[in-house]
């Protein structure tokens, strides 16, 4: 019997061990084992040098406490790698470096973003890559033709950004029958010849525009109005152009008859003559509009119970139309007296556009005032009338603020178009409605308030930052490249993506006043030595963090820093005494709330906001921190 009971037991014992050792195996195989085909991928890129810190052979890209950058994890079952986030990290190399075959090794695999990098060449085949359910290849050198089938056998995707690449050809038609398809973003590339009919009901956002599209744009389309501008070669009911038959030539703008002429002799008579009759009321509001307060911070957006409409006597721009007409005879050209348009995406318009608007003042602030206004051709925009930007003559100003404009990333706002004269400067961008960060955090506490939970919150950080890298990227000469990231300076699309306002104006200012308004000029190397490097920026971002994870209003906004929450102190503080969690804005906390990624991106922003102009980290690592961080 004795013999019996120490077998069964032994049996026992050896199944136990088996089970574990096949636990342990799969364990592996479902986490460790993952750094084997992205070590794989990385090692055949041509430049992967920024992955090098952290994609450690043997060590898990799922460990909380060493998560390898840009590889996201699911949370459900065994932590498996999700997604590749890989933007803004100067990963290069040609389509065939891309190692879609060890990337197929991971079985969870999702989504995939090589944003704003320098790979080059055709499409890989990422369709073999059939689970995907997001493909970000957007800020890229990708060319050539995309196999009108690519799409076919990736049923389950979702979004699709292909922008700011060199494809070229037809679109491809297999994205018309992706049934989950939301968001589809070609836009500034060069397609050519007509848009398949896109029919999907969960389609939400689609960009098309600035490509070489021809022809008629599909009537299910409709409610895509603005998605094709920069394709002259489109017509159709939704853009309100009219098709012509192709057998008709195209009659050359030389050939116009004497019609035209007398049109236009007509508008710019009546120009003229309305240019005129306001010019006494245009003068006086030069005095009603430029009286705001330029000392207190006011966030990008007034609550509809405090709104000030002005009256119709009161147009933005403040144009002083007696000095234009005292000029109209000079050779100063239509841009002396009217806007010009550097970005089409929201439509064309001109100052007198402005002018018959009524204004809303929005605030003030060390660059200027900002004011809001409704267009006859229906859309609404900011006019921010800059002051001291006399720097730079009319050729160079041009040549900035156009490079401003070409910008095309979803987390900045590029303006739309610039009113220069010596005495009088406007710069106009699109009006965002949700508002300034500032405003939702400190000036709101009803629903929308209560609506930032911690993804949002997630969200808009890490959106801030991937911007802040663009600029970093597309500005990498500039000494700041935004030099003004603060939270009014940070705008929310209805879906709570951040949009970054007021960056690279440094170089435009001419009175040094001005130039210290900036908050770049805020951090300590700034204040305490006039030290300017891309490193204040990074202050600048340390500070909206720690703003968001606390709900604090920082001092470090107000000029005396007499009022509000010194962030960077009291955080310092809580850190050294270990008390991280106490900073955590109680709003955002609850039975489930991730507290140990709140204390990580609190740690973030404390590194971002050390007083030690060395001892700070750079942009790049900012940015891959905050990506690691997850809800």
């Amino acid at each position: 019997m004795f013999l019996r009971y120490h077998y069964t037991n032994m049996v026992g014992v050896h199944f136990l061990l088996i089970s574990l050792l096949i636990f342990s195996l799969n364990t592996r195989s479902l986490s460790i084992g993952e750094d084997v085909p992205l070590l794989e991928f990385k090692e055949e890129l041509k430049v992967s040098s920024s992955l090098d810190s952290t994609w450690i052979r043997g060590t898990n890209p799922c460990d909380r406490s060493k998560k390898w950058v840009g590889v996201d994890c699911s949370e459900t079952g065994y932590k498996t790698v999700s997604g590749l986030f890989l933007m803004n990290l100067g990963l290069a190399g040609d389509a065939g470096d891309i190692d879609i075959e060890s990337l197929g090794n991971l079985e969870s695999l999702r989504a995939i973003s090589l944003e704003n990098n320098s790979f080059s060449g055709p499409m890989p085949d990422f369709n073999r890559l059939t689970a995907l359910k997001s493909l970000f290849l957007s800020g890229n050198q990708f060319s050539g033709e995309i196999p009108l089938g690519f799409f076919d056998n990736m049923g389950l995707l979702k979004k699709v950004e292909l922008a700011r690449n060199k494809f070229s050809g037809k679109i491809p038609e297999s994205l018309t029958k992706l049934k989950n398809l939301m968001v589809l973003q070609l836009q500034n590339n060069e397609f050519s010849g007509s848009i398949p009919p896109f029919a999907q009901d969960t389609l939400v956002q689609i960009d098309l525009s600035h490509n070489k599209l021809q022809g008629e744009i599909p009537p299910t389309m409709a409610r895509f109005k603005t998605a094709f501008d920069g394709n002259p070669d489109l017509c159709g009911a939704v853009i309100s152009k009219q098709c012509t038959s192709t057998d008709q030539p195209t009659v050359p703008k030389e050939s116009n008859s004497s019609a035209t002429w007398v049109i236009l002799g007509v508008v710019v008579a009546l120009l003229l003559v309305t240019i005129l009759f306001k010019a006494k009321k245009t003068e006086e509001n030069f005095s009603v509009l430029g009286k705001e307060n330029m000392d207190e911070v006011v966030q990008v957006h007034i609550p509809s119970s405090n709104r000030r409409n002005l009256n119709s006597s009161r147009k933005v721009g403040s144009y002083n139309s007696r000095s234009h007409s005292s000029r109209r005879g000079s050779n100063q050209g239509k841009s002396d007296c009217d806007l010009v348009m550097i970005n089409e995406e929201r439509g064309v318009f001109g100052l007198q556009d402005l002018m018959k608007a009524a204004a809303e003042v929005l605030g003030s602030g060390g660059l200027g005032s900002a004011y809001k206004a409704h267009l006859g051709v229906g859309v609404t925009v900011v006019v921010k009338r800059l002051r001291d930007m006399n720097k730079l003559n009319k050729d160079s100003f041009d040549t900035e603020i156009r490079r401003l404009g070409r910008i095309r990333h979803r987390n900045v706002l590029p303006p739309l178009a610039y009113h220069f004269r010596k005495e009088e400067k406007l710069l106009v961008s699109e009006y965002v409605e949700k508002g300034s960060l500032l405003f939702l955090l400190h000036g709101d506490r009803g629903e929308v308030h209560s609506e930032l939970n911690w993804p949002i919150r997630l969200k808009i950080i890490k959106g801030v930052a991937r911007g802040m890298g663009y600029l970093h990227t597309e500005f990498a000469n500039y000494e700041l490249p935004h030099g003004n990231l603060k939270s009014s300076n940070i705008l929310l699309s209805s879906t709570y993506e951040p949009l970054l306002t007021d960056y690279a104006l440094y170089s435009l200012i001419s009175n040094t006043h001005s130039v210290q308004a900036l908050f770049a000029y805020k951090c300590p190397e700034a204040v305490l030595y006039q030290q300017l490097s891309p490193k204040n920026d990074v202050y600048c971002l340390g500070i909206v963090i720690l703003e968001v994870m606390s709900g604090k209003f920082p001092s470090q906004y107000l000029n005396n820093q007499k009022g509000g929450t010194d962030v960077v102190q009291w955080v310092r503080q809580a850190i050294s005494e270990g008390r991280v969690a106490e900073l955590i804005d109680p709003g955002i906390l609850n039975d489930s709330a991730p507290v140990d990624q709140m204390e990580k991106m609190l740690c973030i922003g404390a590194a971002c906001t050390e007083s030690d102009h060395d001892s700070r980290i750079e942009m790049r690592e900012a940015i891959r921190s905050i990506e690691e961080v997850h809800v």
